[in-house]
């Protein structure tokens, strides 16, 4: 029924308007954002679960930094094991030759010597193959004990990285002496048991480096898969939106049509008291 005193017609125009303006608004703050959900009433659930999977997929990065680093820990006291190694078999090979009977022993004082400062060369690397400020190779550091390294999302996804003293105290060689013939035969049982013992610590660090890389792939994949699955959750439909965008565009536009219509009608309502 035609009224002056009320315009409803007037107030439905405004209404749709306003819910036209809003969804219009919407669909181009989700485009220009590139996420379907600009906010929380968008997808409530959707967004909880996005909002840990990118958690996840952050702890992820560092994880993968993490490994990486324990990696070059690693690298780096395979690095000094090796030239213990070589040591302990330049120091057998010394040992082999003051064993022979026909080395003076004025010669295998001269050994003796070398020796020595190679027993004290091998203290020197173990000390001074360092990571951080840390030794790796001396047994002062916490790496004997072992440092858990995070590898995943949770505080349980660790590896261990232990690595043994590999100092000349620890591996025997210390206080041999290849000055006298009976020494230095004593001193290559000595040696082959140290030779023994590096090559053990060598393989274990190996063994700890290839996990970490396996583990490096392991996150990489499981970042990987997270993100794919965020990016289901959240990204935009380019096509639903902007197809959402237009029919808003033109609802809108009736809308305020249809207000200004609606505006005249009580001037037209008022011709008909003339």
């Amino acid at each position: 029924m035609p009224v002056i005193s009320t315009n409803t017609a007037a107030d439905s125009a405004v209404r749709y308007l306003n819910i036209n303006s809003a969804q219009e608004s919407s669909a181009l703050s989700k485009l220009s954002s590139g996420s379907r959900i600009t906010s929380a009433s968008d997808d409530a659930a959707g967004l909880a679960i996005s909002t840990r999977i990118s958690s996840d997929v952050t702890t992820l990065q560092q994880a993968a930094t993490n490994a990486s680093q324990a990696t070059s820990i690693l690298q780096t006291a395979d690095g000094g094991a090796s030239n213990i190694s070589d040591i302990l078999a330049r120091m057998k090979s010394l040992a082999s030759e003051s064993s022979s009977g026909t080395v003076t022993d004025s010669s295998r004082a001269y050994i003796n010597s070398e020796f020595s400062q190679l027993s004290s060369e091998i203290d020197s690397i173990a000390t001074g193959t360092r990571y951080s400020g840390q030794s790796l190779l001396d047994g002062s550091s916490s790496f004997a004990s072992g440092v858990s390294v995070l590898v995943g999302s949770s505080a349980t996804d660790t590896i261990t990285i232990q690595l043994s003293s590999l100092k000349a105290s620890s591996l025997g060689v210390s206080s041999l002496d290849v000055s006298t013939q009976s020494g230095a035969t004593s001193a290559l049982t000595a040696l082959d048991t140290a030779i023994n013992t590096v090559s053990s610590a060598r393989a274990n660090i190996g063994a700890q480096e290839s996990r970490f890389n396996f583990s490096s792939d392991s996150i990489s994949t499981q970042t990987q898969n997270l993100k794919s699955a965020n990016s289901a959750i959240t990204d935009v439909d380019i096509a639903s939106e902007q197809a959402t965008l237009s029919s808003a565009e033109v609802k809108t536009q009736a809308a305020v049509s249809a207000e200004t219509a609606a505006n005249q009608m009580p001037q037209y309502l008022l011709k008909l008291l003339g």
